[in-house]
């Protein structure tokens, strides 16, 4: 891949007006996100609430919370403002998108342009309603903190619940407006920085054990060697694609004689799914740890400990569900009879494929084959943090979702960089990548 001079290319970004303005947007757009995002909820005792989530995780026991503070920058933990996040939007995206796998009506809807309107429409609906019910459900939660709320009751149940679904809502229409008006997916880059934030202080605590000397360096540089191949197997892994050869024959304008057929590629995807599986198959795990500490039900908490992180019926689970969810949400994003209707539209075939319904099936036997190496690669980064804290001792978390999210978000924003840049007859980034052959994850943002 040859590499154009970054210098260079920096500098042409101040050459393209449009694409700055598109940079400063987004920029401020998050500015005012991370503002947000320190400001606390009123009646809420903020350190008690930091320090219930530390002993959580301390014991093993983050789960869904400490999945869901990992999306927004540690603000459930906090108990801020936007406490909720963009995750009741990408949850309701996450809804429409199955909706149109399954409902035929939403599926015709999903191809028109008026139907389109309707669909976000109807989300921003189930953004609202979700984030109600989330909020209260956290009211809830936070009363049963202990010393986290003066004054607990039913004022602070409906003056908690009103903030953060206003502070949710509010997020969703920055998110909306960096898509619009700004650069990349305004959803994304909410939770990239969100994740991004948190790498600084883990790096720090990290240097402080080893000034301890809790973490030896030679282990720690093993670590750090680790780290960059698993960010270079990441990178290449979402990049890859198995390109299927297509020709769509040319017309003349004089004549309107055929031309010879011209040759092109169809990208599929090999880890087409995201990072939505990891998602799905770590919220299913941690459901009997949360009904135990909601239920306080001691057979409940003993039966939730076989599935807490590090045992060995936590790593079998989560590889089949992880495996399960990859081939699932695969076959939701991905439809081989529309891309086969399309193409025999275009008047192009697969050499020695018939057109129709043999190359949908040609499709779909190809996109079953490399969806497996796919989800082996993400049960191997899901479960890799655990590791390597059992296998280097090392006091921070390094893989999983939060690589996933931020090298996915981080080669999609670079894409976009790049077109602008390829428009104006600028070099980019890359003279020669492969960035365009990511292609879509689903509307979810990821």
């Amino acid at each position: 891949m040859a590499q154009a001079n970054p210098a260079q290319a920096v500098a042409n970004i101040y050459r393209t007006p449009e694409l700055w303005q598109k940079i400063m947007f987004t920029a401020l757009c998050l500015l005012v996100y991370r503002i947000g995002s320190h400001v606390a909820a009123p009646g809420v005792d903020v350190q008690a609430m930091v320090d219930f989530f530390r002993n959580q995780q301390k014991g093993g026991a983050g789960g869904f919370f400490g999945l869901y503070d990992m999306f927004v920058g540690g603000n459930l933990s906090r108990a801020q403002i936007f406490a909720l996040g963009i995750m009741p939007y990408i949850s309701a995206s996450i809804f429409a998108q199955i909706a149109g796998a399954v409902l035929p009506q939403v599926d015709k809807m999903q191809k028109d342009e008026e139907g389109r309107k309707k669909i976000t429409q109807w989300t921003r609906y189930a953004t609202v309603l979700l984030a109600f019910v989330q909020a209260w459900g956290f009211s809830l939660f936070t009363e049963s903190v202990q010393g986290a709320v003066g004054t607990p009751g039913f004022g602070f149940k409906v003056q908690m619940t009103l903030v953060l679904t206003t502070g949710a809502i509010f997020v969703m229409w920055l998110g909306e407006q960096i898509t619009e008006r700004g650069l990349g997916n305004g959803a994304s880059l909410l939770i990239f920085f969100s994740i991004v934030e948190r790498f600084w202080p883990g790096i720090g605590q990290t240097f402080s054990y080893l000034s301890t000397g809790a973490v030896g360096p030679l282990a720690l540089i093993a670590v750090g060697f680790i780290m960059l191949a698993v960010v270079a197997g990441v990178v290449l892994i979402t990049l890859a694609a198995r390109r299927i050869a297509i020709q769509i024959p040319q017309r003349t304008m004089a004549r309107g004689r055929m031309r010879e057929a011209a040759k092109n590629f169809i990208p599929l995807r090999i880890n087409s799914a995201g990072v939505m599986p990891i998602i799905f198959a770590q919220s299913l795990i941690v459901v009997p740890g949360a009904l135990a500490q909601f239920m306080g039900n001691e057979k409940l908490r003993d039966f939730s400990d076989y599935f807490q992180p590090g045992t060995w019926l936590y790593f079998v689970l989560s590889a089949v569900l992880i495996v399960f969810f990859t081939y699932f949400y695969t076959s939701i994003i991905f439809n081989p009879i529309d891309l086969a209707e399309n193409l025999k539209k275009q008047g192009g075939f697969i050499p020695g494929v018939k057109p129709g319904a043999k190359t949908a099936e040609y499709i779909d036997q190809v996109v079953s084959r490399i969806t497996f190496p796919g989800a082996i690669f993400l049960t191997i980064i899901a479960l890799l943090p655990m590791w390597i804290i059992d296998l280097a001792n090392v006091p921070f978390r390094f893989g999983g979702t939060s690589l996933l999210i931020v090298v996915g978000v981080a080669l999609d924003t670079m894409a976009q960089m790049q077109q602008h840049l390829l428009l104006r007859k600028y070099d980019g980034f890359m003279k020669k990548g492969r960035v365009r052959f990511r292609g879509r994850g689903g509307d979810a943002g990821f």
